[in-house]
Parts: structure tokens; C-alpha cells; sequence
């Protein structure tokens, strides 16, 4: 089943992506959080193979919407059969669906999460208890349910992401590789226990695992809540339309640091090749687009993209003009020593979308679109832009050697990434058309 005698492909924006020995052909495949970023584009991938791929049963509460379907052809929309299920349910019931549907799996991509409403105010991922108790919910009674039904996949695939590494809790050894012990010790954190979960049913059924882990995810879907970088081009299309600059809310080293992001496709090609290589089997891998960018050279595309006739606004180098936010230190970080990680912010997203001028700015931009722009971000402040916040935070490097050594070569520019993403957004009603046909890639 190897691809390593095959040659490499591109498709549109993506290099250096593995073929595959054609003998391997008409699977079937669960993809489960159908709906989401990563669930809904690892399903793109799949449906582009239509002689290895011949049929995808998409498991959600809900079908994905009309118009995210409408941006796949239709000979991709009739191997998707969704099946409407309901994870927190009892596994019993959910073995129901699954058997009136006669569904076969060859493999299952796992994507299925919920996210919690933190406290007003309160950090992102700041309820990490009532995160562990629903999100293993959802993976145990699907298990639960593929024992009842005697479905027992070649390979089962599970995304977290890159929180396994304990980034979000203090300052972590950089770059995080898979081998990376657990900071299990800091606080609950759901991932640990899906995988421990993962493991005891693929030994119990005699198959085998892997695990994905991406860093901020890009893909355009109709719930943007998870989606970091979709507030900040909700920020630029107002301020925009007002006339004003794009503000920078971190300092100057923040401003030419690199970032990592994870293109939700290139990490569904990669889950593909993982699943496909048996080598790969009961392994872990770090997804990211290996592409770093600054938020200098971001900016400067969002300011074509949106038309920001004030440009940007030099980053602010008085630092008393910050709030200053420190983490733990010592033994309450990943690393288990090493002073605070001190974060600067001028101002928040969240305090900005809820000034009455940007949403009465947004819904003149709604007004102006002729039906084009629907969505209206700005009915829920906390929870549309609160990642966006956290987007600014440099949270880690993510290596991807462990891929590479094993015959990994899937690359993606993640600006061009990022304008495919607003370009879809744009489709879905969620955003303006963009100003410029086509972005300037870094190169």
C-alpha cells in the first residue's frame, strides 16, 4: 500500500502531496464532526479519489449545510451519505443509525467536538474539566456504538491538536515533537483520555490507530467559532469601511515572529497518507503547513484583500500602553521550569466588536452586499471572536520531522492558504468578496 514508489502531485495550491498505488480502491470511510473545519475538508480530500474513495458516510447531528456542499462538485456530493447522529447519546441508540444505514467502514477519521461555553470573559480553553467530560463523552459511546454494530476499522484516525504539547498552559519546549512527554500533570485535558480510550479499543479489536495533532486550523465552513483566523478578517473588512488603518494589538516582536498554521486540506491529505501507510500505523503526527509567516507580512496581504485604504498601523512601542498578562512559571509549566511567559496586549477583539460602531459598520457592509454577506458575527461577540484573540498568541512551533522521515512531503503557502479560506468565506455569506483576484505568495 506504500506511496513512497509513486510519484508526487499538485493540486492547485498543494505540493509535493503522495500518489498512491491505483490497486487500492473502493473504501469506504466514516468521517465523523462532518460539519467542522477539519471533519468537512478531510472529506474534500477523500471525495477528489473517486476509484479509492467510493463512498463516505458523513456522521453529524446535522448535514453539512446546502451551501458548504454547493462548493464540491456533484459527482463529490453523491458518495457523501450523512447519517444524522448525536455522539452524547446513548451508544446503543447511535449503533441504530449506524446499522439502519448499513454502513461499512474501512476507515474512520474521527473530527467530532464540542466546544463549551467558558465563563464571560474567561480564556478560551479555560473550563478544561467540563472540555474532558463531553469531548470523551462523544469518542467512548461512539466506540461503544462500533462494538454493538461489529464494525471494526483497518485504521482508526483521531485529530486533537496541538494543546497535547500543554501550550496553552504555559511556556513548552520548542519545537513540540510527538515523543514530547505528557504535561498530564498541569491540568485535565481531554486528549489524553480519547487517546487512552483510542488505544484500548483498537487492541481489544485487533486494528490500529493514529493521531493527528494540527495547530490553528484554516478551512472555510459555515461555523466559524473555532476558526482563529476568520475574526481578524472580519476586523480588516470594517475597519476598512470606516476608513481606518489596521491596528496591531501585540509589540513589535510579536509583530515579526513566525507563525504556524494548519490548512485544514493539506492536513486532511496528510491524515489520507497516514491511514494508507501501514508504517504509519499506530503513530502520531504534528500537522502544519511548514510555512511560518509574521503578522507584518499577513497584514500587508489583508490590507489588498480588504481594501484598507489607511494601510497598517505601525505596531505600538510604548510598553506601558500594554496590559500585561502573565502565565505560570516553574513547575506549573510544560516544561517543569523557566520564568512566566509575558504577553502584551493593546487591545482585545473581543472589546473591539462590541463597540456598536464596527457592528453597525458590519451590517452596513451586509446592507451594501446585495444579499451576498449574511452571516452577522457580531449577534455573538464572546463566542465569534474570542479565538481570534488567542490567534495573536504565539503558542509553539510544531515539528514535522517524525512525517518527513516516514515520506511526508505535503506543503502549502499559507497565504495562499488563507485566501482560499477568505474566497470560500466569501461563497458561504460569511464575508466580503475580497478586493484582489489573487494573493501574492511568499515567494
Amino acid at each position: 500500500m506504500g506511496s513512497e514508489r509513486c510519484p508526487v502531485q499538485h493540486k492547485g495550491i498543494y505540493h509535493n502531496l503522495p500518489t498512491f498505488d491505483p490497486s487500492i480502491k473502493g473504501l469506504t470511510a466514516i468521517v465523523t464532526g462532518a460539519n467542522g473545519i477539519s471533519g468537512f475538508h478531510t472529506m474534500r480530500v477523500l471525495l477528489e479519489s473517486p476509484e479509492r474513495w467510493s463512498k463516505v458516510y458523513a456522521l453529524s447531528r446535522r448535514p453539512p449545510p446546502k451551501d458548504m456542499m454547493a462548493l464540491l462538485p456533484e459527482s463529490h456530493r453523491a458518495r457523501v451519505q450523512h447519517v444524522a447522529c448525536d455522539f452524547l447519546e446513548d451508544p446503543q441508540k447511535i449503533a441504530d443509525a449506524i446499522k439502519s444505514a448499513n454502513i461499512t467502514a474501512d476507515y474512520i477519521f474521527f473530527y467530532s467536538y464540542l466546544q463549551p461555553k467558558p465563563a464571560p470573559g474567561a480564556a478560551a480553553w479555560s473550563n478544561a474539566e467540563e472540555l474532558v467530560k463531553v469531548n470523551s463523552a462523544l469518542l467512548d459511546n461512539f466506540l461503544q456504538a462500533l462494538t454493538i454494530c461489529k464494525i471494526t476499522p483497518k485504521r482508526f484516525l483521531l485529530q486533537t491538536g496541538a494543546k497535547n504539547y500543554g501550550v496553552h498552559v504555559g511556556r513548552g519546549r520548542n519545537p513540540a515533537i510527538e515523543s514530547d512527554p505528557r504535561p498530564a500533570h498541569l491540568e485535565p485535558n481531554f486528549y489524553y483520555p480519547q487517546e487512552k480510550s483510542l488505544f484500548e479499543y483498537c487492541k481489544a479489536n485487533n486494528t490500529s490507530w493514529n493521531v493527528i495533532r494540527p495547530a490553528w486550523i484554516l478551512g472555510a465552513v459555515n461555523n466559524a467559532q473555532m476558526n482563529a483566523l476568520h475574526p481578524i478578517a472580519v476586523y480588516s473588512a470594517v475597519q476598512a469601511h470606516k476608513g481606518e488603518p489596521l491596528y496591531f494589538p501585540g509589540t513589535w516582536k510579536d509583530w515579526q515572529a513566525d507563525e504556524h498554521h494548519s490548512t485544514a486540506t493539506l492536513t486532511g491529505y496528510l491524515s489520507e497518507w497516514a491511514v494508507l501507510e501501514d508504517k504509519c500505523k499506530n503513530e502520531a503526527f504534528n500537522s502544519q503547513d511548514t510555512s511560518p509567516i509574521s503578522w507584518d507580512r499577513f497584514y500587508e496581504e489583508l490590507v489588498r484583500w480588504f481594501g484598507v485604504e489607511k494601510g497598517v498601523h505601525p505596531p505600538e512601542e510604548d510598553l506601558s500602553l500594554f496590559k500585561e498578562f502573565k502565565g505560570k512559571g516553574g513547575k506549573a509549566t510544560p516544561m517543569g521550569y523557566g520564568p512566566p511567559i509575558v504577553l502584551h496586549s493593546l487591545f482585545s477583539l473581543v472589546e473591539w466588536a462590541a463597540k456598536p460602531e464596527n457592528k453597525e459598520a458590519w451590517e452596513a457592509l451586509m446592507k451594501d452586499s446585495g444579499g451576498q454577506l449574511t452571516d452577522n458575527p457580531f449577534e455573538d461577540v464572546e463566542a465569534n471572536f474570542v479565538f481570534g484573540d488567542a490567534a495573536f498568541v504565539q503558542i509553539c512551533m510544531l515539528s514535522m520531522n517524525k512525517a518527513r522521515r516516514l515520506g511526508w512531503t505535503g506543503f502549502v503557502d499559507t497565504i495562499e492558504s488563507l485566501f482560499e479560506m477568505y474566497s470560500e468565506m466569501g461563497k458561504l455569506g460569511m464575508l466580503p468578496k475580497l478586493k484582489v483576484d489573487k494573493p501574492k505568495p511568499m515567494a
